[in-house]
């Protein structure tokens, strides 16, 4: 699974999980470890690790390579790693703070 099915997939287990405000922002030629950053938001700790948990669960199932999960402790921004894409799953205030949306600058890709 690569490219827009892959993208479509991880889209829809963040809606599975009523993840929010979901972006997908194309990093080629900006970043050299991976090709698209998908961001979206949680309303609790709790719920941004529901959130990543399910989509690292659900991608183990599906075979797709997860190279690694962060944040998972603490639950204020979880980075899930596959590879050519890095989701990232922020509360509210860690979302705002960081703008990874303008840090990355360029238009985000509609899902």
């Amino acid at each position: 699974m690569q490219g827009q099915e892959l993208h479509a997939f991880i889209i829809d287990k963040i809606d599975d999980m009523k993840g929010r405000d979901i972006i997908t922002i194309d990093v080629r030629g900006k970043s050299s470890i991976t090709d698209t950053m998908i961001i979206c938001s949680g309303n609790s700790n709790r719920h941004v690790c529901a959130i990543a948990s399910h989509l690292a669960s659900e991608a183990r199932h599906a075979g797709l390579d997860l190279l690694s999960v962060e944040g998972q402790l603490s639950g204020e921004w979880v980075l899930v790693d596959m590879g050519s894409v890095i989701v990232h799953v922020m509360q509210d205030e860690y979302r705002d703070f960081y703008q990874l949306e303008k840090l990355w600058g360029g238009a985000p890709i509609q899902a």
